[in-house]
C-alpha cells in the first residue's frame, strides 16, 4: 500500500503539506547536529569549564574541613591550595553560581572560553509552580509519547519523558534520542536523564539547554536496576554526597530552566536517608524533589511510606516536595495531600491500571467507566502510536508491543460497578470475576493471549511466532 508499481515510496502531497505546517512534535535529532556529536565536535566549552571549576571548588571545601578535623588533606593534582590545574583562582567571595539556593556558601563565577564571567542573571531563570499539579512519574518504556498523550486528555499536568542515559544522548544514538520527544499537547514537559559522572551529566544538561523545548530536567536517582546501580548511577548517587552536590551544581550552572530529582527512600531496605539528602538538595539549588516511598531493596515487596516522605518534606521546606507511591483513586491522592505536608503526587502504576485517575481527582469521583470507553481509548493510544512510530510494517509492530505492555498493566483495573468495596487498593488481589459484557471480561483477563487478541482487534493479525512477555515485574501484584 505504501509502494508504488516503480517500487517507490507513495507520497500524499496534501497530507505531506498539512503534517509539515502542523508540526505536532519536537525534539527530533536532526542530522547535522547528530553528526557533530558522533563526530565530537559540538562546543561544550561551557559545560567543560564549569565542571572543573566546580569540581576544583568541591575539592578544595573538603580539603578544608579535613585540615579543621586535622586530617592531612589527599586532593588529585592539586598544586596550589585556591587555584585549579590551569591557574585559575578559585575564589570562594565571588558570586555564587547556584541561583535560587539558600546555602551560604559561595562558588566560584564561572567563566566563558574567552575567561570573561558569565552574569547568571536569576530573573532570567524560568521558574515553575509545582504545587498542586498532578504529574504523570516518568516510566520506562510505558512512559512513551502515545501513552503520555492519552493521559494528557484524562488531564495529567505535568508530563515526563522517559528515563535517557546521557552518555547515549551525547553520542548522538537515534533510539535514545527518541525518548526526548516531546507532543505539543504537552504544555509543561520535563526530560528526565540518568548517569553517574558530573562531566557527562553537565554536557547532556547544556545540550538540552541548547537544543531541546523542555520546562525542566529531572534527574534520576532512583533507578534500581543493579546494571545502573554498579556503574554509580541511579540510586547510588544517594550514597555519594560529595559527586552528588558537584554534579547537581553543575548542572544548573549550564541550565536555564529547573532542575528536579526524583529518588528513592534509600539504598538498604532498613536504613533510610532521603531526610539527610533533601536539605542538602535545597541548599544545592534543585526545584523541586519527588521521593519514591520505598528503597532500592524493597523494589514493590512493600507499601510506600508516606510517613516517612511526609518527614522528608517538613525537612525540604521551602523546597516543594512530591510523593510517588500506591495512588489508584482520587481518596488516596487527598489522603496525602491533606495529612502530609507534601506540594503534590506523582502517579505511575495507577496511570497504567487506569489512566483516567487524572479526571477522577479533579472531578472528584469513582468513574465506572464502561468497557466500550476502555477500548476507544486503546483504540486513541494505538492511532497515536501509528502516527509516532509509523504506519508500516515495524510501526504497527512497534506499536503492538507497547501495546501490550501497556495492557499487561491495564487488566488490574477493577470496574467500580463490579467492586464489593470502593476504591480499589493497587496491591490488591482481585478474585476472578465476568465482566458486564463479553469486552468487559476480555480487557479484565490477565491471560497474555487475550492481549494479543485485543492487539490484533486493533492491528491485524500477529506475525507468525509472535509471542510475548511483559518486561516490568512491576505489573505483578505484591
Amino acid at each position: 500500500m505504501h509502494i508504488s508499481e516503480e517500487l517507490k515510496n507513495k507520497i500524499n502531497i496534501d497530507l505531506y503539506e498539512k503534517m509539515s505546517t502542523e508540526k505536532t512534535t519536537v525534539n527530533v535529532l536532526e542530522k547535522d547536529l547528530q553528526v557533530k556529536l558522533w563526530k565530537k565536535k559540538y562546543d561544550f566549552s561551557k559545560a567543560n569549564d564549569s565542571e572543573r571549576q566546580i569540581k576544583r571548588w568541591c575539592q578544595e571545601r573538603v580539603a578544608a574541613q579535613e585540615r579543621k578535623r586535622g586530617v592531612t588533606p589527599n586532593i588529585d593534582k592539586v598544586s596550589t591550595p585556591g587555584t585549579d590545574k590551569e591557574g585559575d583562582s578559585l575564589n570562594p567571595s565571588q558570586p555564587s553560581v547556584n541561583n535560587g539556593s539558600n546555602s551560604s556558601e559561595h562558588l566560584p563565577t564561572i567563566c566563558d572560553t574567552e575567561g570573561g564571567p558569565i552574569k547568571l542573571r536569576s530573573q532570567e531563570k524560568k521558574l515553575i509552580d509545582f504545587s498542586n499539579k498532578l504529574y504523570l512519574a516518568p516510566l520506562t518504556t510505558v512512559g512513551n509519547l502515545p501513552f503520555r498523550r492519552v493521559c494528557k486528555t484524562y488531564g495529567a499536568d505535568i508530563t515526563c519523558s522517559e528515563m535517557a542515559m546521557a552518555t547515549n544522548i551525547l553520542q548522538g544514538q537515534m533510539s535514545e534520542w527518541a525518548l526526548l520527544k516531546r507532543h505539543k499537547s504537552e504544555d509543561l514537559f520535563g526530560i528526565q536523564i540518568c548517569g553517574g559522572w558530573s562531566d557527562t551529566l553537565t554536557r547532556c544538561s547544556q545540550l538540552i539547554n541548547d537544543q531541546l523545548e523542555a520546562d525542566f530536567v529531572d534527574l534520576n536517582c532512583g533507578c534500581p536496576i543493579d546494571l545502573l546501580y554498579k556503574k554509580g548511577e541511579g540510586c547510588a548517587l544517594m550514597g555519594k554526597t560529595n559527586k552528588f552536590e558537584q554534579i547537581i551544581r553543575s548542572m544548573k550552572s549550564v541550565l536555564d530552566i529547573p532542575l528536579t530529582v526524583k529518588m528513592r527512600t534509600g539504598i538498604m531496605d532498613n536504613k533510610s536517608i532521603a531526610h539527610h539528602l533533601v536539605p542538602k538538595l535545597r541548599d544545592w539549588g534543585v526545584s523541586m524533589v519527588t521521593i519514591h516511598g520505598r528503597s532500592r531493596e524493597q523494589r514493590y515487596t512493600k507499601s510506600a511510606d508516606w510517613d516517612y516522605i511526609d518527614q522528608c518534606a517538613e525537612l525540604a521546606k521551602p523546597m516543594p516536595v512530591f510523593g510517588n507511591g500506591d495512588i489508584l483513586s482520587y481518596e488516596d491522592l487527598d489522603c496525602h495531600i491533606n495529612e502530609t505536608e507534601v506540594k503534590g503526587c506523582m502517579i505511575a502504576r495507577g496511570a497504567l491500571i487506569k489512566p483516567w485517575i487524572f479526571t477522577e481527582i479533579k472531578e472528584q469521583r469513582h468513574w465506572d467507566i464502561s468497557s466500550n470507553e476502555r477500548f476507544d481509548m486503546i483504540k486513541s493510544f494505538v492511532n497515536n502510536g501509528l502516527e509516532h512510530w509509523g504506519s508500516d510494517q515495524q510501526g504497527v509492530e512497534t506499536t503492538r508491543r507497547f501495546l501490550l505492555e501497556w495492557l499487561s498493566f491495564l487488566y488490574r483495573y477493577i470496574p467500580v460497578g463490579v467492586l464489593e468495596s470502593v476504591p480499589q487498593k493497587i496491591n490488591q488481589r482481585p478474585p476472578k470475576y465476568i465482566g458486564r459484557n463479553d469486552l468487559e471480561t476480555l480487557l479484565s483477563s490477565p491471560n497474555c493471549g487475550d492481549w494479543l487478541k485485543i492487539s490484533e482487534m486493533l492491528l491485524g493479525p500477529v506475525p507468525d511466532g509472535f509471542n510475548f512477555l511483559p518486561k516490568h515485574k512491576a505489573n505483578a501484584y505484591m
